[in-house]
């Protein structure tokens, strides 16, 4: 007979302290460290300046989420003096020298490596490394000597990088930011506490964030806005609230501080014939872009043709959206045609931001791919015996292939962990109406996304109104045969919540209000596949025959 045993008890699983918990067992994430790494972790302590260089006068901050523990990265910007680069900046990106801590082989790298990455959830962080190190030592707190690898950037007044220049440094931050507070104090209301900051620290640093767009812009990168929600728990671990996440000019401004670093490390270690881990996105699937295009095209849009698709093409998609009520939708569809970026030694480029060459320096608290580029750097630039060992590079392959893996884990636990939160947080209304939009279609019935929440669910089409319904692919619609009635990807729809289920995270709705009159204008040889097992001929059609359509009796609604 079969046996089993029970190994841990994650607790009830109507809890909401045991959401995460269950996603994390689900996906197998690895959160115990071993006694060693422990040990390891516990014996750390502060960094020496020997012959690193002396960062501590300058006055980096750093920028982060209000919920933020771990503070990887510090920035600084200033006028560039030299008078040939008249409107130009020189940057300084500072990160934790996690290498310093964690070296090659020992039982923190071991563990590091086979984690991949720190996963975050609601209510707690499963990190890469202890928190000793991740929350103490290296982590860039204010006023407080932390070691670092820190690149200088000197750009010109259109964002051009001229050079740069990589030190292993000793640094102290002069204030830990949240990205709320940078972008309060630059619309014009700063705190007491940003307030003697804005001119000496923050101002030069959105002088060299409007140049860095502008070298962004002149590449014409793909910039997609895919909302993101935040859950806010009590101190009891009940959920407060569910918002999506903002996106200010403030994350924008680090966001671009970091892509210039890890353009120059990648650069560097190209230059210096060392090894990198290298983070690529490649071209697009054609057969994905044609299937795009084709959709898009049937609601007005274009997207070039004949051409090799180039970010920009998006772009301009995106901007013939802008404003309409397709924007959310075309943004999403966007973002499914696209291949997924990944970590590899060799290097295919990033085509998402029009990059030749990229990769990941600046977040090594949480990322092992950062930390493998540190450490080339390190060997690369002689800054310490802590680098990578001669024969690393040939592991690099299968390291890239295992991190990519471990990040695409992490990312499905933190979302099925959202969604249950999310369901938990619904389950006390269900019976309530909510406006939405349909983001996915299928032969089964469609998936919605809620305005106010963000939350994602099924309406079925058994409670659609009663009638047989094709699947028409190419459209993205469920389409009535007698009243004509289509659902279509992107409409805006009213929904009913039905039912919620926090273990799965799933939601039902019932229609309440929505779908439209369907002109079918495509017939004939150019309108394209229908589904042959989705899209049966009526019974006048001839032909072979074919699958049934889908039937609804419009069951849970109120016939009137």
């Amino acid at each position: 007979k079969p046996k089993a045993r029970v190994v841990e008890r994650i607790g009830r699983a109507d809890e909401p302290r045991s959401i995460s918990l269950i996603s994390i067992a689900e996906h197998q994430i690895p959160f115990q460290f071993s006694p060693a790494g422990l040990t390891q972790a516990k014996e750390a302590g502060p960094a020496t300046l020997g012959k690193r260089t002396d960062l501590r006068q300058v006055p980096l901050v750093t920028i982060d989420g209000d919920d933020a523990r771990d503070f990887d990265d510090a920035v600084f910007a200033e006028p560039d003096t030299d008078p040939k680069n008249e409107g130009g900046w020189r940057l300084l990106v500072a990160i934790a020298d996690v290498a310093h801590y964690v070296r090659t082989g020992d039982a923190l790298d071991k563990t590091a490596r086979e984690r991949g990455n720190s996963a975050y959830f609601p209510d707690r962080v499963v990190p890469m490394l202890p928190e000793e190190l991740s929350n103490g030592w290296c982590s860039l707190k204010p006023n407080e000597d932390r070691p670092c690898m820190a690149v200088e950037i000197v750009i010109d007044a259109k964002g051009n990088k001229l050079r740069h220049r990589f030190m292993r440094g000793l640094m102290r931050s002069q204030a830990r930011l949240t990205y709320e507070q940078v972008q309060e104090a630059r619309d014009g209301r700063p705190t007491d506490f940003t307030r003697p900051l804005l001119e000496p620290i923050l101002k030069p640093l959105y002088g060299a964030f409007q140049a860095l767009l502008k070298a962004r812009e002149a590449r014409g990168t793909l910039d997609l806005d895919i909302p993101e929600r935040r859950v806010f728990l009590g101190e009891d671990g009940h959920i407060e609230r569910i918002v999506p996440r903002s996106r200010l000019d403030s994350h924008r401004l680090i966001e671009e501080f970091m892509i210039a670093a890890n353009v120059a490390a990648a650069e560097a270690l190209e230059k210096r014939h060392r090894p990198c881990m290298y983070r690529v996105h490649d071209q697009p699937d054609p057969v994905r872009i044609e299937a795009l295009r084709q959709f898009i095209e049937g609601l007005g849009f274009k997207l070039a043709r004949g051409q090799v698709i180039r970010p920009k093409h998006f772009t301009r998609l995106l901007e013939q959206a802008k404003g309409t009520p397709y924007e959310a939708m075309i943004h999403t569809l966007t973002l499914r045609s696209q291949m997924p970026a990944v970590y590899s030694p060799e290097n295919l480029g990033h085509f998402g931001l029009a990059l030749q060459r990229y990769a990941h320096f600046t977040s090594p608290i949480r990322r092992y791919s950062d930390l493998l580029v540190h450490r080339a750097l390190i060997t690369a630039y002689g800054f310490g015996e802590d680098g990578l060992p001669p024969d690393a590079g040939a592991t690099f392959e299968a390291t890239g292939q295992h991190i990519s893996a471990t990040e695409r884990r992490a990312a499905a636990a933190e979302r099925d962990a959202i969604d249950r939160y999310v369901a938990h947080f619904m389950s006390e209304r269900v019976g309530e109406n909510f406006d939405g939009r349909i983001n996915g279609v299928a032969r089964f019935g469609l998936f919605v996304t809620l305005n106010e929440t963000g939350a994602d669910g099924l309406l079925p089409v058994g409670t659609l109104p009663a009638d047989f319904y094709d699947h028409d692919e190419r459209a993205h619609a469920l389409i009535g045969r007698r009243n004509g009635r289509a659902f279509q990807l992107g409409a805006p729809i009213t929904v009913r919540l039905a039912a919620a289920q926090p273990l799965t995270g799933g939601l039902t709705f019932e229609l309440v209000a929505g779908g439209s009159a369907h002109q079918d204008d495509r017939a004939g040889p150019s309108a394209g596949r229908r589904s042959a097992a989705h899209h049966p001929p009526s019974p006048a059609r001839k032909g072979p025959k074919r699958p049934k359509p889908v039937k609804s009796r419009g069951k849970g609604r109120k016939r009137r």
